[in-house]
């Protein structure tokens, strides 16, 4: 099982200097590939990865755009892992454009890079470093002290450096035995958990967990941050007489200042996102441990940000990333998760006898069942719903390290597995509702998590 560590580092100044400029080279050599498969796509061509490496060889030392000012290479002083793997990272770019162009899915070409709109980061081979103890050995800048040790063993496959806001990381992929990356999970439960925005999960418990929505409790000191950047940046503007947008390849004059408030709103905006990951860590491994089976919906995040009046609220929830997680913690635990369909009305079906309440609105938080009399509060009885498309098909076993085929009888389901762990697309439990056209997709559902 293939995983990953990911491991502040603590560089002396001149290592800094040396992780900028390797990661400038990087994203200039892929800005530079990348101008060159569009020409030759503009020429009805497929873009060849291994033969614009070779064009980039046979230019790199000797092309004025690749010298200094004293005619020198500058790109010598760059370990070569830094402005080779750009090479295949564009590759995979372009396959899995023409891959979702093919399969009619949205997609887009891929993009340039551009100085600090983009993850400055560069890839060392595994054969190219080590790790001792607390130290990592890199090419070209030698030992590096790391704020912990490697927790992953295994074979190390390679690494990537790269920055959030002013600190520096070294995450390492590592090769981890099955037995060793498997999981112990402490409890057997079968549960529902319905995403929201009031709540960030609401489980078939009846547990609501909050989300601390750190985007919005910053929000307020993340403008005036932003604020004070705008007024600088408009102050250097005028200083270098320009009005307007700034042109192409102009560079403004750095002050300490402008350097200053650009770190402090990179450094708020890194808190903004390890606080929202640590939640979701916390709350997914909760999750994968207590229970043997989990079921959530097939959520349409992209078509949700869309609405301009709840884009930010489900983006600092973090619905997507949710999912994410759970699907490869699955694998690690042994556990089964099971998607329900987009269509399925799980808060609008009576969990008591199953009537369903086609006029619920957004607004109504709660709401009585006029068929039994039932009172359900939206969110734990969509839970409840979820949990039974799963409890439907476990009914008569006790224990069980995997789910039966059918969710219930009736049903459009089918397994994918990701290692031990499994995600079964499922679709009704109160058999067919109104045909939402997508029985025909639970193949294609199902494909896409293998």
């Amino acid at each position: 099982m293939l995983l990953s560590h990911q491991i502040r580092l603590d560089p002396t100044p001149a290592q800094r200097d040396y992780f900028a400029r390797a990661a400038g080279t990087a994203r200039r050599v892929w800005n530079w590939a990348l101008a060159e498969s569009n020409r030759q796509v503009a020429a009805g061509q497929k873009p060849n990865a291994m033969a614009l490496k070779k064009q980039f060889n046979r230019v790199k030392y000797s092309d004025p755009d690749w010298l200094d000012d004293d005619g020198k290479p500058w790109v010598r002083t760059i370990h070569r892992d830094a402005h080779a793997q750009p090479f295949a990272n564009l590759a995979k770019a372009w396959s899995r454009y023409f891959d979702q162009r093919c399969s009619g899915q949205p997609t887009h070409r891929p993009r340039f890079k551009k100085k600090g709109r983009c993850r400055d980061a560069f890839y060392i081979a595994n054969d190219k470093f080590r790790i001792e103890g607390t130290e990592a050995v890199l090419p070209k800048v030698g030992r590096v002290q790391l704020r912990e040790h490697l927790r992953l063993p295994g074979r190390i496959m390679g690494a990537s450096v790269g920055r959030h806001a002013d600190h520096w990381y070294l995450a390492v992929q590592v090769e981890v035995p099955d037995h060793v990356a498997r999981l112990r999970r402490t409890g057997d439960g079968i549960t529902g958990a319905d995403l929201g925005v009031s709540a960030a999960a609401t489980l078939s418990s009846g547990e609501k967990i909050p989300a601390p929505r750190p985007l919005a409790a910053t929000l307020r000191r993340l403008r005036i941050r932003s604020r004070r950047q705008s007024r600088k940046l408009e102050a250097a503007k005028a200083a270098a007489g320009i009005q307007g947008p700034i042109p192409k390849g102009t560079r403004l004059p750095e002050s300490k200042n402008r350097t200053c408030g650009a770190r402090a709103l990179a450094r708020l905006h890194a808190r903004i996102a390890r606080v929202r990951a640590d939640f979701m860590h916390k709350l997914t491994t909760r999750l994968c441990r207590e229970n043997q089976t989990i079921v959530i919906e097939d959520l349409n995040v992209r078509g949700m940000l869309a609405n301009a009046r709840l884009a930010r609220v489900i983006s600092d929830v973090g619905f997507y990333e949710f999912r994410r997680q759970l699907q490869y913690k699955a694998t690690r635990y042994g556990i089964r998760l099971v998607l329900a369909d987009r269509w399925y009305p799980s808060s609008k079906l009576c969990s008591a006898c199953g009537d369903r309440y086609a006029a619920l609105a957004l607004c109504e938080r709660t709401w009585t069942c006029t068929a039994c009399g039932a009172h359900h509060d939206r969110d734990v009885n969509a839970a409840v719903n979820l949990q039974r498309l799963a409890t439907g098909a476990h009914a008569a076993q006790t224990a069980l390290p995997v789910a039966s085929r059918a969710v219930t009888p009736g049903t459009a389901a089918s397994d994918g597995l990701a290692g031990d762990g499994k995600v079964t697309p499922a679709r009704h439990e109160h058999g067919q509702q109104d045909g939402s056209g997508q029985e025909e997709n639970a193949a294609h559902l199902c494909a896409r998590f293998r």
